[in-house]
């Protein structure tokens, strides 16, 4: 048994460690306990002396000194907001985010002596942080339980069942697993995910991820995932989800309990209307690539506009084109914006142009219009180019040198808009480079974990 226990003051999470090492004959550590320890202190005087500042140093540097072997440990919620406390907690253990409504949670703390985070009260405060911290919390767990309507002893037993029998019936997975190998999937896949589904009980605390999307056959993610999981300690399995039905791929998802999703082509729009929460940024974006399953709930992000927006930090220029008028246009405008550049989205169907340029108050117009508009910045977010297709969405007279052509599109490696745009001289950034900046961001909500640069790109190749 090896747990890590964490989420919100009033969660329950020291009352339900203890009950749950002596349930599994292991030793239970406490961070808040060990930080006092160490500093001769209470937590509130550690506060009043060194700042929340000074505490969550020393809490990093108890995480860092625990014990490797078969434990318990609760750790507060503040801790997991940092990727390398994370990296430390997550490496072969399984963490449990325990969550309860914000009333709850104000019963059982109103009375804490642990000093204030904020000038708010402290019903304000618990809402406020819980928002604050959401995705953080999210991201850093195995497996979500609610304690709202639970004691300390059921929510042990619980976990401790969980820790037996896994969160979904052998049987299931077994089941799911079949579907998903006659789906098309390589060989090599189906065979290494029927081995999985084989030995599930006797690894019941596996996670499952995947790719949905169709087609998704060109798609390097799970070699990517699967290797970062590996590297990292991550219990878990990346999968690919490949069916031209979303609704058939997240039933297959339930019957996995699956914890995470990377939702590519043709279903960044569709699967909105499923999702229970939206951060913002994909919400401003309308399309969403990053789906968390937690506690029977959804949650969406998208992060494509980062993988946009990184590579261009230090583009020249204020003038941008969009080619395209889909979820990955709609990313990329949103990415330029954010940069405060000068953007005008191009279409082959105007109507659709209009209609994103319309959401994030830009320019619009028809292909041919880059002529006139002579762009500093181009972005490619169109298909055209993408293996088997051999064409350019530019032709080599609108390629200038000096101009930042980004091609979006990552398969094949080098586009033919990108040996044009090389031949005249321009500032070319490949939609390999995109690939492994989404991905990364992508990686850190599914983990919490902020995986190296340089290690990313290494594993894409």
């Amino acid at each position: 048994m090896k747990v890590v226990l964490t989420g919100f003051r009033g969660t329950g999470k020291t009352a339900t460690g203890r009950i749950l090492a002596r349930l599994g004959g292991v030793p239970f550590y406490d961070t808040d306990a060990m930080v006092e320890e160490q500093a001769k202190a209470s937590i509130r005087e550690i506060f009043s002396v060194e700042g929340e500042e000074g505490f969550r140093k020393r809490e990093s540097e108890v995480i860092a000194n625990l014990p490797e072997g078969p434990c318990v440990i609760a750790t507060g919620g503040g801790a997991v907001l940092l990727p390398e406390n994370v990296e430390t907690l997550r490496r072969g253990r399984t963490v449990f985010l325990l969550q309860a409504d914000p009333l709850t949670i104000e019963k059982r703390i109103q009375d804490s002596t642990r000093p204030p985070l904020t000038p708010m009260g402290l019903r304000a405060e618990i809402r406020h942080l819980l928002a604050l911290r959401r995705d953080s919390y999210l991201s850093a767990a195995d497996v979500c339980v609610d304690t709202s309507a639970r004691s300390a002893n059921e929510v042990a037993i619980h976990i401790k069942r969980i820790l037996t029998e896994g969160t979904v019936p052998a049987g299931e997975v077994r089941k799911a697993s079949r579907a998903i190998m006659l789906s098309g999937i390589p060989k090599e896949e189906a065979l290494e995910l029927a081995g999985k589904a084989e030995t599930f009980e006797e690894n019941p605390l596996l996670r499952f991820f995947g790719i949905a999307g169709y087609p998704s056959l060109h798609s390097r993610s799970p070699p990517l995932f699967q290797g970062l999981f590996s590297y990292f300690g991550i219990n878990a399995f990346y999968i690919r989800f490949h069916d031209p039905s979303l609704s058939r791929i997240l039933a297959l998802a339930r019957d996995l309990d699956a914890r995470g999703l990377s939702v590519t082509i043709p279903f960044k729009q569709e699967i909105l209307s499923t999702l229970d929460y939206q951060d913002p940024h994909m919400s401003a974006i309308g399309a969403c690539n990053t789906v968390l399953f937690c506690g029977g709930k959804s949650y969406g992000y998208n992060t494509d506009w980062v993988g946009v927006r990184e590579p261009l930090g230090h583009a020249k220029g204020k003038s941008a084109v969009v080619l395209g008028a889909g979820g990955a246009a709609a990313a990329a405008a949103y990415a330029l914006l954010s940069l405060d550049m000068d953007v005008t989205v191009l279409n082959r169907t105007v109507e659709k142009a209009e209609t994103l340029a319309g959401r994030f108050g830009c320019a619009f117009g028809k292909l041919a219009d880059i002529d006139r508009i002579r762009p500093e910045v181009v972005v490619n977010a169109t298909s055209v180019g993408m293996e088997p297709d051999q064409g350019s969405p530019l032709t080599r007279d609108q390629l200038t040198p000096g101009m930042t052509i980004f091609d979006l599109v990552y398969t094949p490696p080098e586009t033919p808009l990108i040996r044009m745009a090389r031949r005249a001289g321009c500032t070319v950034i490949t939609g390999k480079e995109m690939f492994i900046r989404q991905a990364r961001a992508q990686f850190r909500h599914f983990t919490g974990i902020d995986a190296p640069l340089h290690m990313v790109r290494e594993m894409v190749g």
